[in-house]
């Protein structure tokens, strides 16, 4: 993508992953350099956008998905559950713990919506826009329908798990869709191919149309 492209301030709205203490380095799930992200999206939300939302995960202590759920299983493994394969985390993002909150230095003036994902206690939520059941949808897609939105541009974390999951049911719901990649960090976990997760969601998103750009293409 080529320097300049412009901003449609009535149309284009910025989607901020799960930009929590609780992913950056000194919390219960970081993603690394995680938390170099947040003055990069301060200058988007100040000086690029008008319309932008924020996601956080929000789960009830005990979820499914923390592997101290599940007796004799470890961070990281993966179980079978009904709606497909689960990675087992480490505890996170646990309602009402400071770490669960939005970051204190993002400047969420702008965020016209916080959406919490993930608390429901059995179901998983990467993405921004459905339940890991893949039909369960979080109601954004209607919000940002209803505000006139043609656009999404994504940030936040992690970019190989809720980032990516988020742009996939962005383009699901019919947005053009585009990632800042200097707006974003991976945990890029090994895969059994050798891969990492990174590489594997950015082949993927390709696939799916989605454009990857830096924050000073943006005009």
């Amino acid at each position: 993508m080529s320097a300049g492209l412009h901003v449609d301030q009535r149309t284009d709205v910025l989607a901020v992953i799960d930009v929590q203490p609780t992913f950056m380095p000194g919390g219960e799930l970081p993603v690394p350099d995680g938390d170099a992200i947040v003055p990069v999206i301060n200058r988007l939300l100040c000086d690029r956008f008008r319309h932008a939302c924020a996601t956080q995960d929000w789960h009830p202590p005990g979820h499914a998905s923390f592997a101290s759920s599940h007796a004799g299983r470890r961070p990281y493994d993966t179980i079978p559950m009904p709606h497909g394969d689960q990675i087992l985390w480490p505890d996170h993002a646990v309602q009402g713990s400071a770490n669960a909150e939005l970051h204190p230095d993002l400047d969420s003036r702008r965020c016209q919506l916080v959406l919490r994902k993930g608390w429901r206690p059995e179901l998983d939520s990467y993405s921004a826009f459905f339940e890991n059941d893949g039909t369960t949808s979080t109601g954004l897609g209607g919000w940002l329908t209803d505000r006139g939105a043609r656009r999404l541009f994504l940030a936040g974390l992690a970019a190989d798990y809720c980032v990516a999951w988020s742009a996939e049911g962005a383009v699901r719901a019919g947005f053009d869709t585009f990632v800042i990649e200097d707006a974003t960090r991976a945990i890029s976990m090994a895969r059994p191919d050798g891969r990492t997760s990174d590489v594997l969601a950015r082949e993927r998103l390709l696939g799916l149309g989605v454009t990857f750009l830096r924050s000073a293409d943006l005009g």
